[in-house]
């Protein structure tokens, strides 16, 4: 009786990385998340910020098949104590992304959060975790999000454009995205059965959307970077390497 008087009241917050992609765009032997920067896998950098973070309770990884035991050994390696699950890919994004949420039930109450992330996006800062997961606490979901700042134009065709869209208007949705696990759970099961935002470039955001759900926007950083190139190492690196300017507000 204890146990279930303490899940009744008291909110949990899990991470959901999703590390299942194989990373063909870097043209390496390796997955990209298993690429090593001044000699630690991407993949960690990305864990160890959601297991410094004060509010995340759990981790749960959806991990490229063939790579769960090399996964385990660094989680151990670096001390990745908050790690609880480690569940196998699908074919796509919003498959992994599916898996992971199924995996969940056997340790998520209907209320706990679920923060889910691209786990190479190793960047994720303290305040980025906390705002979404405000966020979340405050409207149910919150989208790491952040203002558009370059103009965008409508092409005609390859070669030319008459139409653009006003800047303001627009949002860049970043991850992390964190949706109360019931509503999450709710949404994948739906989403599949009926095949509903889940195809092409498909998230757990634009998913919602094709669901009906509102989406709530939580503040992002452009240092949150998503590695997809080999330049995109290259950034991850001098951004490591760089320290902020100390009379820069």
């Amino acid at each position: 009786m204890r146990q279930i008087f303490c899940r009744k009241f008291f909110m949990s917050t899990y991470a959901l990385l999703l590390a299942s992609g194989k990373g063909q765009r870097t043209r390496q032997d390796i997955p990209k998340q298993f690429i090593n920067v001044y000699d630690k896998p991407i993949i960690i950098y990305t864990l160890e910020n959601f297991q410094r973070h004060p509010e995340i309770d759990g981790i749960v990884v959806v991990c490229l098949d063939g790579w769960q035991d090399i996964l385990r050994a660094y989680c151990r390696q670096y001390n990745i104590t908050k790690l609880k699950l480690i569940v196998n890919g699908g074919a796509s994004v919003q498959e992994s992304a599916r898996n992971g949420v199924f995996a969940m039930k056997e340790i998520c109450a209907d209320d706990d959060i679920v923060v889910i992330h691209d786990g190479i996006r190793p960047m994720v800062d303290e305040e980025v975790l906390s705002d979404v997961i405000a966020t979340c606490r405050q409207y149910g979901n919150g989208v790491t999000s952040l203002p558009y700042n370059e103009q965008i134009f409508k092409k005609l065709d390859d070669t030319c454009t008459k139409e653009y869209i006003v800047r303001e208007t627009l949002r860049r949705v970043q991850t992390p995205q964190a949706y109360k696990f019931s509503k999450m759970l709710w949404a994948y099961e739906k989403a599949f059965a009926e095949n509903i935002g889940i195809n092409g470039s498909a998230y757990a955001n634009t998913m919602m959307v094709d669901l009906g759900e509102t989406l709530y926007f939580a503040s992002g950083s452009d240092r949150n970077i998503k590695i997809t190139t080999v330049d995109d190492i290259e950034l991850f690196k001098a951004l490591l390497a760089a320290k902020k300017t100390e009379w820069l507000k």
